[in-house]
């Protein structure tokens, strides 16, 4: 798990600190060779995670206890080994999952959050989470997604199967479950900004099945911050043995 607030994302960059580089980095140490690893998705800049899978190859007899603890005191502030197993060699973090699961949090309420900034995004405007849902439902399902992904995404086929996006509230706090084979570059987040333009009143629920048409990105409404986002989980056929998650924040 991490907090995404102090990495330019999970990908190891050249210009600033990833989880990627200092999750390697430990790793090198308990296994005195070079470790470089594969994760099950890469998340942006501020995006945190309570359930990520990565995989690894090492000749180096440590036991899995072993690798937990000495990986987390190498670790750098905000990342946390959760639990380490032996999986077979056909087993790959990324193109082995079945699923991956993203949990989007909104404080929602007239003024901002001077402890949860980092962790929640924010929305003054009252949003109405039936109607969110209404227009979520028109998500679900496979679609092509060319309106809800990234100007810069780099893959070659936009279509994508949402299992379930359900949304929720308690209190100040909407919440945004998304589950799907897989997701394009800023997918959740065009998803969320998208369902929160909604909730507010700002457009009716039938403009999202508009941008689905269009199958463009400059149609396709604002990208919510990525502070909200949260990768919770990940799921592989059971003959692996993997857990599929982790702890889903909750708040409020």
């Amino acid at each position: 798990e991490y907090d995404g607030a102090g990495f330019c994302g999970w990908q190891r960059q050249d210009h600033a600190p990833s989880v990627q580089a200092g999750v390697e980095q430990a790793l090198s140490k308990v296994a005195d060779h070079a470790v470089k690893v594969v994760c099950a998705g890469r998340t942006d800049t501020g995006v945190h995670a309570t359930w990520q899978v990565i995989h690894f190859d090492s000749d180096a007899e440590r036991s899995c206890r072993s690798w937990v603890l000495g990986t987390n005191s190498n670790l750098p502030d905000g990342v946390s080994l959760l639990s380490a197993q032996p999986v077979s060699a056909e087993f790959h973090a990324r193109f082995s999952a079945q699923s991956r699961r993203y949990r989007y949090v909104i404080l929602n309420r007239s003024v901002s959050s001077a402890l949860l900034r980092h962790r929640v995004s924010w929305q003054h405007r009252s949003l109405d989470e039936g109607l969110m849902q209404t227009g979520a439902d028109l998500l679900v399902g496979e679609h092509d997604f060319s309106s809800f992904r990234a100007v810069a995404c780099q893959a070659k086929n936009p279509v994508r199967t949402v299992q379930r996006l359900d949304v929720s509230r308690r209190g100040d706090f909407v919440y945004l479950d998304i589950e799907a084979n897989a997701f394009l570059h800023h997918m959740v987040r065009n998803i969320a900004g998208v369902l929160m333009t909604v909730g507010c009143g700002e457009r009716p629920v039938e403009w999202i099945s508009e941008i689905l048409a269009f199958r463009d990105r400059r149609r396709g409404g604002v990208t919510a911050p990525a502070s909200g986002l949260y990768l919770v989980g990940v799921s592989y056929p059971e003959a692996f043995g993997v857990a599929s998650s982790g702890t889903v924040p909750v708040y409020g």
